[in-house]
């Protein structure tokens, strides 16, 4: 377990849902896709790159996810990572993205 953090550092970070608009394979050293994601008319469409070889990319499209979206961009190779998806890992050690649980608008704030 993690030391004890201040609600003011979890109250700093911006947790939308955000909808994957496109999935494309990455310019990376390890297998990445390149997510295009609209977080709604506040944050607006949004990039970020990630492991997720368990899910064909034609499965991502559409699909929920949950994001932090007030990262400074973080650089992956010649990619630029833009948001931090959520996810956990499961026992095959796979990501599994955190998802709603029922259809949100984009840019719904997570709290």
């Amino acid at each position: 377990m993690k030391k004890t953090a201040l609600f003011e550092s979890f109250d700093e970070l911006d947790i939308r849902v955000g909808r994957v608009m496109s999935a494309e394979v990455a310019l990376t050293r390890k297998p990445t896709y390149r997510l295009t994601i609209d977080f709604g008319p506040d944050v607006g469409i949004k990039r970020s790159c990630g492991a997720y070889r368990n899910y064909p990319a034609e499965a991502l499209v559409g699909r929920l996810v949950i994001g932090v979206v007030n990262f400074a961009p973080k650089r992956m190779g010649p990619e630029v990572s833009e948001v931090l998806v959520l996810g956990v890992e499961n026992s095959e050690r796979e990501i599994i993205y955190l998802t709603p649980e029922s259809d949100v608008p984009p840019g719904a704030a997570v709290f």
